[in-house]
């Protein structure tokens, strides 16, 4: 569809940065601002609000994502997310360690992102480490682990999505967006957060129907993306280091306007404000967080985000165990560091 559009100096990977940006600076500054955040929705003390927010989020994305795929605009039949061979042992093993990273760095990837681009030093640095041992996971030292966790596999079969159950894409849909927007409207927000939340929602349709079929072009094809920062820190990582030889794509766009975005909400609606480390204790604590969710991301296949307000809304079996492992491995930190006061305190 994208040659349609008549541009003669502007390749799809080109128009896909510009695409990124403008989806990440929406979701860094409605992300700011409504406190956007998987563990929180989870464990923090406003949870019930957290995770209506959340909820609405992924509520919303699924309806937008399904009706794009009903539409013909976009089909994830060829997506990593629908491989039969499905990696249990690196989603699951994955899935704990990156949630256990987000007890320890008190957040997730794209939380920290967006408090990075508020003036949080801690969650800057975060991000790097993130983005190093990502890298390092996907084809670097680390890369042997993740492929021999990955030659462990169960074969799905078809049965590799919800929507090849009985009942199909929309009845799955609904038995998980209906129960999320009750307990959404339950969950004491205001109408103008829940709007946001919902705005943050259909952004991941609206990255999936962008790069998947506005600017698809069969003669300078690019891949079909959407909200993750597993990849796309990775991606922006090497592409700062190496801008000359490699071009910049979804990804790097992502992260920028997700940082963007943030800097801007921080500034207008409050919550900038310079933060550091408090003791060496907190330092060590963050960056063995950072470590984690670096190699858990990639085995897992996404972050909160990649994995699970754009990777559920496809309705992958995949995608769906990750974020479960992901909420159970933060659920499981947080017990055991309760269960041990002398463990909390010496992780600062």
């Amino acid at each position: 569809m994208f040659e349609s559009f008549g541009f003669e100096n502007t390749t799809p990977q080109q128009a896909s940065v510009l695409l990124a940006i403008i989806i990440g600076a929406l979701f860094g500054a409605f992300g700011q601002i409504t406190k956007f955040c998987f563990r929180r929705s989870l464990i923090g003390e406003d949870r019930v609000s957290a995770a209506g927010v959340w909820l609405t989020a992924l509520a919303f994305a699924i309806v937008g994502t399904q009706a794009a795929v009903s539409m013909g605009w976009i089909s994830f039949a060829e997506h990593r997310f629908m491989i039969a061979e499905l990696p249990i042992a690196a989603i699951v093993i994955g899935g704990l360690i990156f949630g256990a990273g987000m007890v320890l760095t008190c957040g997730c990837v794209s939380r920290l992102t967006i408090l990075a681009g508020s003036g949080n030093l801690r969650a800057a640095l975060v991000v790097v480490v993130f983005a190093i041992v990502a890298h390092a996971t996907l084809k670097g030292v680390l890369a042997p682990l993740r492929v021999a966790l990955g030659r462990v596999t169960v074969d799905m079969g078809e049965n590799i999505s919800l929507a090849a159950l009985p009942g199909g894409a929309w009845l799955w849909s609904a038995v998980i967006a209906v129960p999320a927007l009750i307990y959404a409207l339950r969950s004491g927000n205001g109408v103008g957060t829940l709007i946001m939340a919902a705005i943050i929602g259909l952004l991941a349709p609206l990255a999936w129907v962008g790069t998947g079929f506005i600017l698809f072009d069969e003669f300078d094809p690019i891949a079909m993306e959407s909200l993750s920062f597993t990849s796309p820190a990775a991606e922006g990582l090497f592409w700062v280091v190496a801008s000359s030889a490699i071009p910049a794509g979804f990804g790097v766009g992502l992260v920028g306007g997700v940082l963007v975005g943030a800097l801007i909400a921080s500034m207008i609606f409050g919550g900038f404000g310079w933060q550091s480390f408090e003791s060496p204790a907190q330092t060590g604590r963050y960056m063995a967080g950072a470590a984690l969710m670096g190699v858990g991301g990639v085995l897992a296949g996404g972050c909160t985000l990649g994995a699970g307000l754009s990777g559920v809304p496809t309705l992958s079996l995949a995608a769906i165990l990750a974020i479960l492992m992901i909420g159970i491995g933060v659920l499981a930190t947080n017990a055991a560091l309760r269960a041990v006061p002398a463990s909390r305190v010496a992780l600062g």
